[in-house]
């Protein structure tokens, strides 16, 4: 899998994505600045697209580095509560700070983001019988009281519709002035790639990092910040994409190896690639009408985390 097709794709794929939607536009059409088909493509379309790259390449990002900390395959924002305590941390600022600006309700979110990852790492440490499969599936269960008590005092409090709209990931609403946040993932990637060869090392475990004289659990927190960070903008611009920080990690370690800084940039472009076919095939499947892109990644990336289980079995 060699950067340059996939930088090839993402370019054809982002003319694509451009040019489909509802409203139909060409290239001719944006000769003309003043015209309502250009305000379309600049209002909508362009903020589109570049939501749909950013959280592509931060969310397979984010996976990446929790799956080389944790030093398992099938580990992820989705498999180990941390869109789940975003979540959670979203209706504490609804609750709590309704009148907070998105900042500062981000920050909440971002907090609980990261508890809920920290605990996550920390039932890790704990867990004796660390099988490959075995570790996700405490995730998912961890994931899901978290979501029990997000849904819970959300009922309490009548805001389940609300709350809805968190738990479906929906491109359809990004316009200029709404998806500006996800620029924080730009400076998040840059650091990530600096501090990719110490992600590696750290992967290899604490005594291992500990001889080559790395501060390991400097290192770890501030992957954890940075997943946290990631997952945080994503849920409160977008909204919940699963399983797309778990396939799209393990589809060029498959390729690439697991060097994580040589990875980094594929698993990024492979990212963006993957979301801008889903949402897509999102907007045409049922066109004039779409389907949400959480939906279709669901889908999809179900169908591909079944595939690396049984090829994971066949090749033990």
């Amino acid at each position: 899998m060699k950067k340059r097709y996939l930088l090839l794709a993402l370019i054809v794929l982002s003319i694509i994505s451009l040019f489909v939607g509802v409203s139909q536009l060409s290239p001719m059409d944006l000769v003309d600045f003043q015209s309502e088909e250009t305000q379309i493509f600049l209002i909508s379309r362009v903020p589109r697209l570049v939501a749909i790259l950013l959280a592509g390449a931060g969310m397979s990002i984010a996976g990446l580095i929790m799956q080389q900390l944790s030093q398992n395959k099938f580990v992820s924002p989705t498999t180990a509560g941390t869109l789940d305590a975003t979540r959670l941390g979203i209706l504490v600022a609804m609750l709590m700070f309704a009148n907070a600006s998105m900042l500062e309700k981000m920050a909440i979110a971002f907090v609980f983001a990261l508890a809920g990852t920290f605990l996550f790492m920390q039932i890790l440490d704990r867990i004796k019988f660390k099988d490959a499969i075995f570790i996700p599936l405490v995730g998912l269960m961890f994931g899901n009281i978290l979501s029990s008590v997000t849904t819970f005092f959300a009922y309490r409090a009548d805001v389940i519709q609300n709350m809805s709209a968190w738990l479906q990931g929906d491109f359809s609403m990004i316009m200029k002035g709404r998806y500006e946040l996800l620029y924080i993932s730009i400076p998040i990637l840059i650091i990530a790639y600096f501090y990719a060869n110490r992600f590696t090392v750290a992967g290899m475990g604490e005594d291992f990092s500990k001889n080559l004289g790395l501060a390991y659990r400097r290192v770890v927190n501030l992957g954890l910040i940075l997943v946290a960070l990631v997952t945080t903008t994503v849920v409160l611009t977008v909204g919940m994409i699963p399983f797309l920080g778990l396939i799209v990690p393990n589809i060029i370690s498959i390729f690439k190896g697991d060097h994580l800084q040589k990875t980094l940039p594929h698993t990024a472009l492979l990212g963006a690639n993957f979301l801008l076919v889903c949402d897509i095939l999102g907007r045409v499947i049922i066109f004039p009408y779409e389907i949400s892109i959480s939906l279709m990644v669901g889908v999809i990336g179900s169908g591909i985390f079944l595939y690396l289980l049984f090829r994971r079995k066949v090749y033990a």
